[in-house]
């Protein structure tokens, strides 16, 4: 499995608990500047973007730890999540989970197309595989496999890829913050530490509006 950012030293840095960010983060160390900052979504709003994988396993670990932080994230904030695609099942996950968002399915659903995977065993490798499960989630068959195979749903697979590709990632998972700047587990410390960085970096943008 491709996950080039997140290495072995990611058991060892969660251990170091809060500490390890006690001092200011520094471009360079916790987190990366892009040499071009990315259009947000929605300007106006600090931007905070994940980038996942449905079949990847750390992805799935930092779910308990970021979607409680997501729920208190104040209304000055915009969170995304962005599928990452780098060609075979990530293109096929990701596809599904830009179906499912345009649809507008509840949290939970997600949450079971992770479970699915990392706990059931799923492939989810064809979209009727994929209709077939979420069937069993309340999603309806016919309507995801219409949005799965429409140009809208194929117009934002293709404007992911480029976002992907603007932001410079190699692997999953990986945060964005407004454009600017990126970090991800390992380079933070840890998930609680990740999540410290971008609460400094959300600070860090409101300050300079």
């Amino acid at each position: 499995m491709r996950n080039l950012i997140l290495s072995a030293t990611l058991a060892a840095a969660s251990l170091f608990g809060m500490a390890a960010q006690a001092e200011p983060i520094e471009a360079g160390k916790q987190y990366v500047e892009l040499g071009n900052p990315v259009p947000v979504a929605k300007p106006g709003k600090i931007e905070v973007v994940e980038l996942f994988w449905y079949g990847c396993g750390h992805c799935y670990q930092f779910e308990s730890t970021i979607n409680p932080w997501i729920e208190t994230l104040p209304e000055d904030v915009n969170f995304v999540r962005i599928p990452a695609m780098f060609g075979g099942m990530w293109n096929v996950h990701g596809q599904m989970f830009i179906t499912l968002d345009a649809m507008k399915v509840e949290p939970q659903v997600h949450a079971a197309v992770f479970d699915g995977i990392h706990k059931q065993g799923k492939k989810l490798a064809t979209p009727e595989e994929m209709a077939e499960f979420l069937a069993g989630q309340g999603v309806d068959s016919a309507k995801f496999l219409s949005t799965y195979n429409s140009f809208a749903v194929k117009g934002m697979v293709e404007k992911a890829k480029k976002l992907a590709m603007a932001y410079q990632i190699s692997g999953v998972p990986v945060m964005i913050v407004n454009g600017k700047y990126r970090f991800d587990i390992s380079s933070s410390g840890g998930p609680q530490q990740a999540l410290q960085v971008a609460d400094q970096l959300i600070a860090k943008e409101r300050a300079a509006q």
